[in-house]
């Protein structure tokens, strides 16, 4: 770690629990576990205020992506087009309606509260201003809906799908589909600007 120490903290290697005082790195550098080489301090200059910013478009790319044309499937002169909230509701009556609920929770609905969740965590912040009330319990929320989280697998899913649905019919990609794509690496960008210890340490100091 760098030689700039702070009041005595030590941070725990989530992967290895390995302990280290923590030594806060300069902006653009990292603070690496030197037992399993995972990165446990990553500061960004003004990374609060661009993460809001991927957040708030994730949740535009979300909402847009639901009512717009997903794809649309022709064959010997049929063709069916269907969005993503078609998707959702395949299963909504009979007895899959509880496969339904899952599928937008996951893909849907997940992602807009986890993007909501870092907006009201971090947006305050990035403007010099306290956390609101229960930011800390709204961090943790966010990240332990990390997993359930499935629109990139969605996405990818779909992806592999279609290349075998392409051999039996035309497939034509609507604007949802690659809004979508978009989200899988806003979501990647976000999440590799998001320094995991340098929020809690801010809700922290500025509780």
């Amino acid at each position: 770690m760098n030689e700039n120490a702070t009041n005595g903290q030590m941070i725990v290697c989530p992967h290895c629990d390995a302990m280290y005082r923590v030594r806060m790195p300069e902006f653009g550098e990292r603070a690496v576990c030197k037992r399993c080489h995972t990165v446990l301090i990553a500061p960004r200059a003004h990374a609060m205020i661009r993460i809001v910013a991927l957040s708030v478009t994730n949740l535009i790319l979300v909402i847009a992506a639901l009512f717009l044309p997903f794809l649309q499937i022709s064959r010997a002169g049929f063709s069916n087009a269907t969005s993503l909230m078609d998707a959702v509701l395949a299963f909504a009556t009979g007895p899959l309606f509880v496969l339904s609920l899952a599928v937008g929770a996951l893909i849907v609905v997940v992602p807009m509260l986890r993007m909501l969740l870092s907006i009201y965590v971090l947006a305050p912040m990035a403007f010099d201003r306290k956390p609101l009330p229960a930011s800390k319990r709204a961090f943790r929320l966010f990240e332990a809906l990390k997993p359930w989280s499935m629109a990139e697998i969605f996405v990818l899913g779909c992806g592999v799908a279609l290349v075998k649905v392409s051999a039996l019919a035309q497939v034509h990609l609507g604007s949802a589909f690659w809004m979508m794509c978009v989200l899988v690496v806003v979501v990647l960008l976000q999440d590799n600007m998001m320094c995991r210890w340098s929020i809690w340490n801010a809700l922290e100091r500025r509780k």
